[in-house]
């Protein structure tokens, strides 16, 4: 739980899109918990974030522009929740000795989401944070725009999204469009983003469209087929 009057600096956990850059934004406009620092977990085979696919080279550029420090969390290709849990406890706790007391998170309606992250969080008294939860998923992705944040559709679940909206700029037409089972911030994983601009950036990220790949993977029930997932790839422009 929050205490009244504590001082305990923020980190946000970052995911390099949408969601995470208006939780920034929320808490920034707040003047209350402002993240102090970036926590991201990427993938060290490859140098990517570990769910977007996103360049680390890009990523770095894009938290320079925002002007916020970034922690980096390892992890290998396909970490089992053991070593997942164990890299992000010993982050935590490195976050810790130097006075962070609470973590933000751009979730917004995935409860079993947040109660995971409140029960690994809470033994090591770390407050958790949610500036986007509950709020109407419809709301949040026009304030986003009309805030005049940028941002470009990076990976698909094909089974829920046709690989056509991959590498799309976030603007009316493409929330127009989507279908109406997907949730328009893409909330049940169905489409992930790279914020790129927006009042939380000094200054833009520019980048240019690269490769655009579908990969597979298993899946967490049994007796399921491997999902199929697209990403596209972006190369950093100097």
């Amino acid at each position: 739980m929050i205490q009244l009057g504590d001082t305990g600096k923020t980190y946000l956990n970052w995911s390099s899109g949408k969601d995470a850059a208006l939780s920034l934004f929320y808490l920034q406009k707040a003047q209350k918990f402002v993240p102090q620092k970036l926590l991201t977990s990427v993938n060290t085979e490859h140098n990517r974030i570990s769910m977007h696919g996103l360049r680390v080279e890009l990523l770095e550029k894009q938290v320079d522009a925002i002007g916020i420090p970034l922690v980096k969390v390892e992890l290998p290709e396909e970490p089992d929740m053991k070593i997942y849990e164990q890299r992000m406890t010993a982050a935590v706790n490195r976050l810790k000795t130097e006075g962070f007391k609470h973590a933000a998170f751009g979730d917004i309606f995935l409860e079993d989401l947040r109660n995971y992250r409140e029960d690994q969080l809470g033994p090591m008294e770390i407050n958790c944070i949610f500036p986007l939860w509950k709020r109407d998923t419809g709301e949040l992705i026009r304030d986003f725009i009309q805030n005049c944040f940028k941002a470009v559709v990076v990976a698909i679940d094909e089974s829920v999204l046709d690989p056509s909206f991959l590498g799309r700029e976030i603007d009316k037409n493409f929330v127009n469009e989507l279908p109406a089972h997907v949730d328009p911030c893409g909330e049940n994983g169905e489409f992930h983003t790279f914020c790129y601009d927006g009042p939380v950036f000094k200054q833009p990220v520019y980048f240019t469209i690269g490769e655009k790949v579908r990969k597979t993977y298993k899946s967490p029930k049994v007796g399921e087929g491997d999902m199929g997932f697209w990403f596209c790839d972006l190369l950093p422009a100097y």
